[in-house]
């Protein structure tokens, strides 16, 4: 299992995901460009000392990314009328989650093997990235007996 971010906006939700990284013993890809720079201590910050327990992958772009995937990617976004708990996860999966600011763009959406939404009340817009991948691994983690001892 991976968590895959495709060029996100804040370093914060970038700390906090990699946090998730750290204690589920999951990688983080990050596909750039991201919205601030890599040294942001906004990003030390939300990681804290777990930025040093994480396996990080940066990509230098989409092109790049897909060189390194050998597996399912399935994409969370607002825009899939497949729910992900009604999704069967399998433990090599790489979860992505598109920006903050524009989500997936087209050619993403395309290439994904499936996309999936984490359904929400319909009066409310979309979860904090860091929210949304910590639902996401945790379902996919606990279909797949993937969680940590």
């Amino acid at each position: 299992m991976r968590i895959a971010l495709f060029q996100p906006d804040i370093a914060g939700n970038v700390g906090a995901v990699l946090r998730i990284g750290a204690c589920f013993d999951t990688p983080v890809d990050l596909i750039e460009p991201m919205g601030f720079a890599w040294d942001d201590k906004r990003v030390a910050r939300a990681g804290m000392d777990y930025i040093d327990h994480v396996r990080i992958a940066r990509h230098a772009n989409w092109d790049a990314f897909l060189g390194s995937v050998t597996s399912r990617i399935v994409l969370f976004t607002t825009k899939s009328a497949q729910r992900f708990d009604e999704t069967q996860f399998a433990a090599g999966d790489i979860l992505l989650f598109g920006s903050e600011s524009a989500g997936a763009p087209d050619y993403v959406r395309a290439r994904a093997d499936l996309r999936v939404r984490i359904p929400m009340r319909p009066i409310t817009r979309s979860l904090n990235l860091s929210v949304s991948a910590g639902i996401a691994l945790a379902e996919a983690l606990r279909q797949t007996k993937g969680f940590p001892e």
